[in-house]
């Protein structure tokens, strides 16, 4: 069982750490970073480096793959070599699956078109634009695709998943493994639930990165 887990520049720690936790301990799992080059891959705070292993080249089939999601994905359309990678690999694989805004390049990958798939919710519109149906779901299976809304819900992702491939008691298993309990202080999760003027308080924190490049 290869996982392929995805880095670029700026990623989101979360994003890949999350499903990398769930998923490391498939049986037979073999897990592994990768990106366009081998090499240290730094994160969007620049504090966390994550190796990959392999480059993109060296990766030409996997069982599932997992594109986490960073507040600059939208920076790396329509030309970043990850884009390529997937429209490439993506008939190979199990599964193909993605947290938050690593959805949209899964749709410039062409992947998504006439699909219905989530993103982080500041994103929606934009995924809208690449040809994918988006909607609020926390998970949305597809035909081999796997999409989740945003950082955090990697680890629901990659239960479900689990729960697909090997039934609900594997899933239970690893729930309780990495004692998964989510019991947060506050219910302002979505932008459904958060007090308007915190969603517009996380609006304007993102305006300046969601205007251009980084």
């Amino acid at each position: 069982m290869k996982i392929a887990i995805a880095l670029y520049d700026k990623f989101t720690a979360l994003d890949v750490i999350g499903p990398y936790q769930v998923l490391s301990v498939l049986p037979g799992a073999e897990t592994f970073f990768v990106a366009a080059k081998r090499g240290l891959v730094p994160d969007d705070s620049g504090v966390v480096r994550l190796e990959a292993a392999r480059s993109f080249d060296e990766v030409r089939d996997a069982d599932i793959v997992v594109v986490g999601g960073s507040p600059f994905t939208h920076t790396l359309i329509p030309h970043d070599p990850i884009i390529a990678w997937l429209r490439d690999l993506h008939p190979r694989t199990r599964w193909t699956t993605s947290v938050c805004t690593g959805s949209l390049l899964l749709a410039a990958a062409g992947l998504l078109r006439d699909v219905e798939a989530t993103s982080h919710w500041l994103m929606l519109d934009l995924l809208r634009e690449l040809g994918a149906k988006p909607t609020l779901q926390r998970v949305v299976f597809g035909d081999r695709i796997v999409t989740a809304a945003g950082v955090s819900s990697g680890i629901d992702m990659a239960l479900a998943l689990v729960e697909r491939m090997y039934g609900r008691d594997l899933a239970e298993t690893v729930q309780l493994a990495i004692e998964y309990d989510p019991q947060p202080p506050t219910d302002a999760g979505s932008p459904a639930k958060a007090r308007p003027e915190i969603v517009a308080g996380v609006q304007k924190l993102f305006e300046g990165i969601l205007a251009g490049p980084a």
